[in-house]
């Protein structure tokens, strides 16, 4: 699986183009908005985007979806259905959030732990990851041992969970219980910021590294 990271939003949100080298088929995750950018870089990539997938229902995640979705004609996959109260309040989380208006939708499917996401010839495994939003998933590519986990995971830090039905215990359960047996030679794409391993995160993170949880 190939990949190619674009900071999109004020919010500098991590919008990644992912592909199969074989086929040049793609699907980006969180198109949080700036689409032209996006394209664009798909464009020069030479990739054939087909799908749109999300970690979770947070503007800066989707902000871009239904207007490249529209534009492009085809679908949108994820989050979990937990998270369609905010993807229905997308208007007003465009206002809170100082974003250009954005209309709710409804993803195309929702998904659950378990599902898997082809990309071309690639697989993703989708893990329900609850704890800063409760509908939030992650998509893992074991061929690749790369993992795009939105914001529950990040650099030096966890997600927030400060949010409505956020819960910092189910957080911290998702990246112990769900995240860290995948295995310490993972690398995570986070929804902002650099990359990581889980192995880096297990040793040195103030939030969740082993020695702190026992």
């Amino acid at each position: 699986m190939k990949y190619q990271i674009i900071p999109v939003t004020p919010f500098q949100q991590n919008c990644s183009v992912i592909w199969c080298e074989n086929t040049l088929e793609a699907a980006v995750v969180d198109p949080g908005g700036d689409v032209e950018r996006i394209l664009n870089e798909v464009n020069k990539l030479g990739l054939t985007l087909n799908k749109i997938l999300l970690t979770h229902g947070h503007i800066d995640h989707v902000g871009g979806a239904k207007k490249l979705a529209q534009q492009l004609n085809i679908n949108i996959i994820g989050p979990h259905v937990a998270d369609k109260f905010w993807l229905d309040a997308l208007e007003k989380q465009s206002q809170n959030f100082g974003f250009p208006t954005t209309e709710a939708f409804e993803p195309h499917q929702f998904l659950t732990s378990g599902d898997t996401v082809a990309v071309g010839e690639q697989t993703l495994e989708v893990i329900h990851c609850p704890g800063h939003t409760p509908g939030h998933v992650v998509f893992y590519s074991k061929q690749s041992g790369l993992a795009w986990v939105g914001d529950v995971l990040f650099r030096s830090s966890i997600g927030r969970t400060d949010f409505p039905q956020s819960n910092h215990q189910d957080l911290v359960n998702s990246i112990t219980q769900k995240l860290w047996p995948l295995g310490n030679h993972v690398s995570f794409i986070p929804g902002h910021g650099p990359m990581s391993t889980f192995a880096e995160e297990r040793e040195h993170n103030p939030f969740v590294a082993d020695q702190l949880l026992g």
